[in-house]
């Protein structure tokens, strides 16, 4: 019975260790916001945005944020938003892969440029990034007698990133989340092994 109780606390510790801990919160048009005057289709430009992340809009009474479709985008016509904000400040989660509209609904602000256009790609998965492959033992008669490299590949190594680190803000300290994980699933590890003994 011990047993049974140590394992599904196991299960919910792994579950809990695989998470997704690299959510980035970018902050559109980085220290200006989002306001008149900003190339938001150049901003967008070296960064990767994927699910889990989130868009943060910082702006002035004078401006608002409304989430469109396609159409209304290319039209700069606010008047069937799917979404509309006006608190000045902003998160809006990126939930689902695809593309994402959004303009300022405040009247001549879009077509002055005030939209944005962001495509959002699935989470990145917590795999290692593409390495080389193992070595493999050498075969009889080769001249070098050095013994074969291996390696193994960690399941909790975080996805490579191509975004400049200043142009965005982490939601979560990704130095501090994978020994983390590594210690969960370490412990987990040992407390199956004393399951099993019992």
């Amino acid at each position: 019975m011990a047993g049974a109780a140590v394992i599904a606390g196991l299960v919910l510790l792994a579950a809990a260790a695989a998470s997704p801990a690299y959510a980035t919160d970018y902050v559109v048009g980085d220290s200006s916001g989002w306001t008149s005057g900003v190339d938001y289709t150049t901003w967008t430009k070296d960064k990767t945005f994927s699910v889990g992340d989130n868009l943060v809009f910082q702006y002035s009474a004078m401006h608002t944020v409304a989430e469109v479709s396609s159409a209304d985008y290319s039209a700069c016509s606010a008047s069937n938003s799917l979404q509309s904000y006006s608190d000045q400040n902003t998160k809006i989660p990126l939930t689902a892969p695809g593309t994402r509209y959004f303009i300022c609904g405040t009247p001549g602000h879009c077509s002055g440029g005030m939209k944005l256009a962001v495509t959002v790609s699935a989470a990145a998965a917590t795999a290692p990034a593409a390495s080389s492959p193992p070595a493999t033992p050498g075969t009889p008669g080769d001249d070098d007698d050095t013994p074969p490299a291996t390696t193994t590949p960690s399941a909790s190594t975080p996805p490579a990133t191509t975004a400049a680190p200043t142009t965005r803000s982490t939601s979560t300290s990704a130095a501090g989340e994978d020994p983390l994980a590594i210690g969960v699933l370490a412990g987990a590890a040992g407390l199956v092994g004393l399951a099993l003994m019992a």
